[in-house]
């Protein structure tokens, strides 16, 4: 044989050898799992995993420091069923009639008539001041601990008309996903919603895993009092803050002090709260993310933006494109929306 026909073998017998180890390498590396299984490949689900890979990854010139990692998001029709009516809206009106048995004059008085009879077209033309005065009265009185339990005793025993599950099973799975994905690399995750406080405080850390102290909504006032050596604090019938429109704005500055990086929501209601973490002059420098959860699919849940009474999303929808806000399209981003439609459940 002669010396080049020996060194062809010789380099036909390495590169096999070659392309053998790089067959075991792939075989045992292991592949990186997917953040987000329930959304579909997309603009959407590129935005959020790019984001939370440029915040996250040091030496990127858009890293964020740990302390600094924000995201908030709305509740109803964010990160669970709104429609066809808020879930605590049926919840306050169903107190509020069990109450009016006490309170004989509100049969006849504003705003609380048309929710004592039952009259939904009444109940649906409540302003949000008014809704949030009855509210302020299924509060007052009752410590926090006393409304969390009647609110999840509640939610424990009501099901939804249409699905015929509790309301806490009706969470979307891709903002779950979206949740722990971020709580993993760093985010701290608050809910900034116009629900009450204590409402979203009774299921919020079951549901979402969001403990209480990340939960800001609308507050009431409320009364201390230190009687025979315990501590005990009563709400008033008296609203301290709307957290609702550009109440958003307010509560995330009372409650959490830093802008977020991304804030995700499904309304109008939420454009303050979008514009706060995207516009506003404290903003500086940093990367931002804005999103609407934008409800198209009948089939799988509901299919309403500008024509709604509930979760009505006109203002931000005109917005989104010139702002860069994401609108993260239910029915072509998500693969399943509820937790039991995954395969197993």
């Amino acid at each position: 044989m002669s010396v080049c026909m020996r060194r062809d073998v010789r380099a036909q017998c390495l590169a096999w050898i070659a392309a053998m180890l790089l067959v075991a390498g792939c075989a045992t590396t292991p592949r990186v799992a997917d953040p987000l299984p329930s959304w579909n490949e997309g603009t959407a689900k590129a935005a959020i995993i790019k984001l939370v890979s440029d915040t996250t990854r040091p030496g990127s010139p858009d890293f964020v420091p740990q302390a600094e990692r924000i995201a908030t998001f709305d509740n109803d029709g964010t990160l669970w069923c709104e429609h066809p009516m808020y879930v605590e809206a049926l919840f306050t009106f169903e107190r509020l009639r069990d109450m009016a048995r006490s309170n004989p004059p509100w049969r006849n008085d504003k705003p609380y008539k048309g929710v004592v009879d039952g009259d939904e077209a009444a109940m649906a033309s409540l302003t949000g001041s008014e809704y949030f005065q009855i509210a302020a009265m299924t509060h007052a009185g009752l410590t926090s601990a006393e409304y969390r339990k009647a609110a999840s005793e509640w939610l424990a025993a009501r099901k939804h008309p249409r699905f015929d599950r509790r309301y806490t099973e009706l969470v979307y799975q891709p903002m779950l996903e979206v949740l722990a994905y971020m709580r993993s690399n760093g985010y701290k995750t608050f809910i900034v919603t116009g629900g009450s406080l204590d409402f979203v405080r009774s299921f919020a850390e079951r549901a979402y895993g969001i403990p209480p102290e990340q939960v800001v909504g609308t507050s009431f006032a409320a009364t201390y009092q230190f009687n025979n050596g315990v501590a005990v604090l009563r709400s008033e019938p008296r609203v301290m803050l709307i957290d609702d429109g550009p109440g958003k704005a307010s509560g995330i500055d009372y409650a959490i002090g830093r802008i977020p990086i991304a804030a995700f929501g499904n309304s109008d209601g939420d454009l303050a709260m979008l514009e706060t973490t995207t516009n506003s002059a404290q903003s500086g420098e940093r990367r931002r993310f804005g999103a609407f959860v934008w409800h198209t699919d009948a089939v799988r849940e509901y299919a309403y933006d500008r024509d709604t009474h509930v979760g009505r999303l006109s203002a931000g929808l005109d917005a989104a494109p010139a702002r860069s806000w994401q609108l993260l399209d239910m029915k072509s981003d998500w693969k399943v929306v509820f937790p039991f439609e995954l395969p197993g459940r």
